[in-house]
């Protein structure tokens, strides 16, 4: 089962940015209901995907920087990065067919 890694604004650039594989990007807070019903799709997809894609969480209330860079209104938005640039963006609650179908196209 891959692990999801918890990072912040000090790490970004080498987790995210300078990844060698895509990275999924789960912008999340701890009191969000929706961010807690995806969780363990997330986890199912991390799991499924392997060492094809990274997958990182990051909470908004303590990288509200971040957020604010990428654009991030809403919680959970998740975002996949390739090669260092925004490929994909999914804000709210989806299930995971529907994010199997948007991200998928895009992991090789």
């Amino acid at each position: 089962m891959s692990v999801i890694t918890q990072i912040n604004e000090d790490v970004f650039q080498s987790e995210v940015l300078e990844a060698s594989t895509p990275v999924l990007v789960d912008f999340s807070a701890v009191w969000c209901g929706p961010c807690k019903m995806l969780d363990p799709v997330v986890k199912e997809l991390a799991s499924e995907w392997g060492e094809r894609v990274k997958v990182v969480k990051i909470d908004v209330d303590h990288n509200p920087r971040l957020a604010m860079q990428y654009g991030v209104m809403g919680v959970p938005t998740l975002i996949l990065f390739k090669n260092g640039e925004p490929a994909v963006r999914l804000t709210g609650y989806q299930p995971k067919k529907r994010l199997e179908a948007k991200f998928n196209p895009h992991l090789n």
